[in-house]
């Protein structure tokens, strides 16, 4: 007969950041809150929680050799010290190819670097086996992509997407690169992230497609548009069941304030405009379009010249500029998210410009403050924003478009107020963090129910 509560593992690159891993935080904070086994499994620890655990680069057992043994171990204690020793990621990397010089070479080929040992023992990591393994991001360093199908042959295995990197030669999001269908090679940028050292994307797309034709996977998406590439893709074939479950805000937090106030708490001008735009490196972010955002932040400068008009970049720290009447400042980023919250409840309108993007947190969040949203028309945000009703869609890299929309709810008090109140109405009702969790459970519980039936039929 099925547990009554699970043990759930998730498994990610780290556990205190944003993007992905605030969506597998978030989820592993909901679930032990419900008195569920609810464990982290990540490359690099740091929060101080003790159910989040290091995924070792050597595991116990293991019959690496004396040589590689000893650097592995080595290496093993700066996973544990990236929170506190400043470098400690790259002296790990560092050690591990001392251990591995095999490794070195393989990546000096162009091959995506699986040689992690340690991931193959991810089930023996949590003091209790878990029912439900769920993986978030498994490229950045840490996990050994081949250790899927006995994985997932051995426990129920969940793949939350969060980018298209599982479906491609390397990259995260091939942009209009539609290569990732046919089998890559010839890749036209090898810098996306992650980045290879030279073209060896075919040979890494047909070792991922012969991955998931072994395994046996339940694969999510949090949009649609991401969803549609998924059904086009290598993965495909080794799906058992694919849901689309959208990311959730965590309302206690991300909620409407008045805006004096968080203004008054953040030292933000009461007198001033405020337009918002976060993003992790926000200038330099491969991902954003900030080249965009400031030719229509100068235009709007440009049709508004006697108001002070701040832009604040939340996510990236550097001086900031003026550009007549106007500002430009840049705040680092921001670990608490009482804090990040506080921003959105001071702007007027947040202002998310975009190359690709598969459903950005910070467009829910912002949305969920009652800040309206002026967004690119890319990936997944249309699913996210009503446009018209919430925010307005504006096309990519359209300057003219993206300055209208900043304009017509900068100068419109009555419609910002009216854009407000949709804007938190519609992510209670279809975003709410508690919507994504009893999502996931409820599948955890299906899967489960289903593989307790067909152990007791086998028997």
């Amino acid at each position: 007969m099925s547990k009554s509560l699970l043990c759930i593992l998730q498994v990610n690159k780290t556990d205190i950041s944003g993007g992905a891993e605030k969506i597998s935080w978030n989820l592993f904070q909901a679930f032990s809150a419900r008195g569920l086994g609810s464990w982290l499994a990540v490359g690099s620890k740091r929060s101080d929680d003790p159910h989040v655990l290091v995924i070792p680069l050597v595991a116990q057992g293991n019959d690496s050799g004396g040589w590689s043994r000893r650097w592995l171990t080595m290496a093993n204690k700066y996973s544990y010290l990236v929170k506190k020793v400043r470098g400690a990621w790259k002296m790990r990397n560092f050690l591990r190819m001392i251990a591995h010089p095999r490794s070195f070479l393989e990546i000096q080929r162009g091959h995506e670097d699986f040689d992690f040992p340690g991931s193959w023992h991810t089930l023996k990591i949590p003091s209790e086996r878990p029912d439900i393994v769920h993986c978030h991001n498994l490229h950045g360093g840490y996990f050994d992509l081949r250790a899927l199908p006995s994985l997932s042959h051995e426990v129920p295995t969940i793949l939350t997407m969060h980018d298209a990197w599982l479906l491609s030669g390397h990259c995260a999001h091939s942009f209009d690169c539609e290569k990732w269908k046919t089998g890559c090679g010839l890749c036209p940028d090898l810098s996306i992230y992650p980045a290879i050292k030279r073209d060896a994307t075919a040979y890494n797309w047909r070792r991922k497609k012969a991955i998931y034709a072994s395994s046996r996977l339940y694969v999510s998406t949090p949009s649609e548009w991401l969803m549609r590439k998924v059904e086009q893709s290598i993965l495909a074939a080794g799906i058992l069941e694919a849901r689309v479950i959208p990311n959730g805000v965590d309302l206690a937090v991300f909620h409407p304030e008045d805006q004096i106030k968080a203004r008054a708490e953040l030292g933000i001008p009461q007198d001033a405009r405020i337009l918002l735009f976060v993003g992790n490196t926000t200038q330099s972010n491969l991902w954003k379009d900030y080249a965009t955002l400031e030719s229509a932040f100068k235009k709007v400068i440009e049709h508004l010249p006697t108001e002070r008009i701040i832009l604040i970049c939340l996510g990236e720290e550097r001086s900031p500029q003026r550009i007549g009447q106007a500002e430009v400042q840049f705040v680092g980023f921001q670990n608490q998210s009482e804090v990040v919250a506080r921003f959105y409840q001071a702007a007027d309108v947040y202002v998310h410009a975009s190359k690709v993007d598969t459903f950005p947190n910070t467009v829910l969040e912002a949305l969920a403050c009652g800040t309206p949203v002026v967004a690119t028309n890319v990936g997944g945000i249309p699913e996210q924003i009503k446009n018209g009703e919430t925010g307005f869609l504006v096309p990519p890299k359209d300057v003219d478009a993206m300055t209208t929309s900043i304009m017509t709810l900068l100068t419109n008090d009555e419609l910002r107020r009216k854009f407000s109140i949709a804007a938190a109405q519609d992510v209670r009702e279809r975003f709410d963090l508690a919507h994504q969790v009893n999502a996931y459970l409820e599948w955890y519980r299906a899967i489960d129910e289903c593989t307790d039936q067909k152990e007791r039929l086998e028997i």
